[in-house]
Formats: C-alpha cells, structure tokens, sequence
C-alpha cells in the first residue's frame, strides 16, 4: 500500500488544505498518518479523520528579540529526533507539508531518511517555516502566480490550494432553510475569521438597518460575540461559528465579507463568491493578507476595503460596488486556472513518491 505522512499546523490554514488531499488520496488506496504538535489546533481537526496522530517537540521560529529563541533550538532538535524515529517506523513513500513551526523538524528528519517531501505555501509571500524548509524539498506547490517570485524556480509550481470536496457540494435551499430566508432578496454572508472580527462586527451591526434592505445576512460572528438584542432581527442570522453547515450557507450566498485567509479566499474563487476582502492590518499579522487581497483585486476576483477605512457607510459603498459588479466578478473567476489544485498536487505526490519501502 502506498503510505504518506502529512505534516502542518499551528492555525487551520496549516491543516484544513489537508483534508482535501486525504479524501482524495483515501480514495486512491493510499494509507495516512500525520505529525503534528502537542497543543496545536492540528491535533483536534485530523482526530475527526480517523487518521493516526504523533505530536512531537516544536520550536517556535520568531523573527523577533524573545527568551524563548535561546531555548526553542533545542526544541526544534529534539523535534528532528522524534520524527526521525517515527520516519523510520512508518516508512512514508512521501512526506506532505503544509507549513507552520511543527514541520520544520519533519522535513528535516525526511531529508536524513531519504524521503521525498513535497511542501505547499499558502500565502502570497513564503513563511518563515517554509523559507527554512525549501532546501530540504523535492518541490514547493505556491497558491499564487507571484509567489513564484519568491522561491526557487527549479522546485516551484503554481498549483492553487487544495479544495474540500464538501465545500462544492452546499445545496442553496438547504441554507436558506437554515436561516429562514427567501430566494428573492441576495444573500450577504460574512465571516471574521475563526475566532471573529470585532471591527467587522461592528460595521456590519452599525449599518444593519441600512444593509437589510438591500441583503438578507448570515454573520458569523466568532464565539463570545453574539449580540441577543438582534436574535429576532428578520432578514439577519448570526452564528458564533458554523462547520458541517458551511457549504449549505456558502452555496446560497450571493456574496461574501471577509478576512483575506488564503484557505478561505481559494474557497470563494473555487466556488464563484464575489468578495469584498477586508485583510488583518500590518500591525496585526505579517501583512500576509494584504498582499493576497490586492492579488485577488488585480485578477478581478474581489474588491479590498483595508481595516483603516472600515466604517458602517464605507462598508456598505463597497457591498453595494460588488453587488453592481457582481457578473464581472464571477466571470474572471470562471476563467481562473488556480481555482483548485487538488488534482495537481496529488498528481505530483505520485511523481514524486519514493518507490517501495
């Protein structure tokens, strides 16, 4: 049987393109097994798979003064050694990494066990982890066309970012039978990201009455930010967070708000959402979301309002734009070859794995 080890974590974005590879690869007779951290959010996602789980030592890599960076070196090779053994225990034909601090110490192991490791980057700019691990792979999957830039042209290829079977496959009637909406009024869904957005929150509840006449709302507001005075509010539904009943509420969208996650963006594009993409600032991420907004405003996929500009009036000029836009949109998002790259990337997992035992 043909064996692989995932590895990737640290936020949801490091492991949710995963489970598009694992259904697919499952489907194909391969055998899994992931690597992961002890407290990382990797552990908790992969254990609904049904796929065997080992946590190993992890440093975390920081590009500023801590304490901490004199002691997570060693994190880093205990790390190394703990995989090494695991390696050699469950005899990968390939390794699969999707990022984040935890796969540094499994490439590197993969790279002294002689297996083969194929890495995929996410954002429009590599990673800190990625950037260390590149020298260690047979080949680097990038989402974005510009990102080639970035990396070494030998082992680099534009494949788009994997995409869950299940995102496609949401029924419109089924969503809107959740909120109790209709078909004859478009439907806004907005997502904040996983753990919410207050500023988002509050733009989009300082301009509802205005926003309800023109759109029913999903909100997902993130959990502790349900507002109950507006649980009664006709037209407008908030959910703290949604899983299984994502794809049902996606597929009855007439379009989206939200962060500028590379995950749930390439979600949009797969699925034809017009979007108005409002990133995380500079002062809070690396600027990773910046840059994947303004990409996708370039390939006419979206409309950006920055964080700095965000006012209940704005937001609803900006909706109000996409809405307009909205055939445009969807039409260039049509023609996108990177829509999905599930297909390509198991492709190369084939090319790529080590042959035998």
């Amino acid at each position: 049987m043909k064996k692989i080890v995932f590895t990737g974590g640290g936020t949801a974005g490091h492991v949710t393109p995963n489970l598009a590879l694992m259904a697919r690869l499952r489907s194909h007779g391969w055998d899994m097994e992931y690597i992961g951290s002890r407290d990382g959010i990797e552990q908790e996602i992969i254990s609904h798979e049904g796929i065997p789980f080992h946590h190993i030592s992890s440093g975390k890599l920081r590009r500023y003064f801590d304490l901490k960076n004199f002691k997570d070196p060693f994190k880093v090779l205990k790390g190394v050694a703990e995989a090494h053994r695991l390696l050699r225990r469950i005899k990968p034909h390939i390794v699969f990494s999707k990022g984040g601090f935890v796969a540094v110490p499994v490439i590197l192991a993969s790279r002294l066990n002689g297996i083969p490791v194929i890495s995929h980057e996410s954002d429009l700019t590599p990673g800190l982890a990625n950037k260390i691990s590149m020298p260690f792979v047979s080949r680097i999957c990038v989402t974005f066309p510009e990102t080639m830039k970035f990396v070494r042209s030998d082992k680099a290829e534009c494949t788009g970012l994997p995409i869950r079977e299940t995102m496609l496959q949401g029924k419109p009637l089924r969503g809107l039978s959740l909120c109790d909406f209709h078909s004859q009024k478009p439907v806004l869904f907005i997502m904040g990201g996983s753990l919410g957005a207050q500023r988002i929150n509050e733009a989009i509840r300082g301009s509802l009455d205005t926003l309800l006449q023109h759109f029913q709302i999903i909100h997902i507001c993130g959990k502790g930010h349900l507002d109950s005075s507006l649980s009664q509010v006709r037209g407008y539904r908030q959910f703290e967070y949604v899983k299984d009943e994502l794809p049902d509420l996606l597929a009855c969208a007439d379009l989206v708000v939200s962060r500028a996650g590379s995950t749930s963006i390439f979600e949009f594009l797969a699925l034809r959402k017009p979007m108005l993409l409002i990133p995380l600032t500079r002062q809070a991420s690396r600027g990773d979301q910046i840059l994947n907004a303004e990409s996708f405003e370039r390939m006419g996929y979206a409309r950006v309002l920055y964080e700095e500009d965000l006012s209940p009036e704005m937001l609803l000029q900006r909706l109000i734009e996409v809405h307009e836009h909205r055939s445009q949109l969807r039409e260039r998002m049509a023609s996108s070859p990177f829509a999905s790259g599930t297909d390509t990337i198991v492709q190369l997992i084939e090319k790529y794995r080590r042959p035998g035992n």
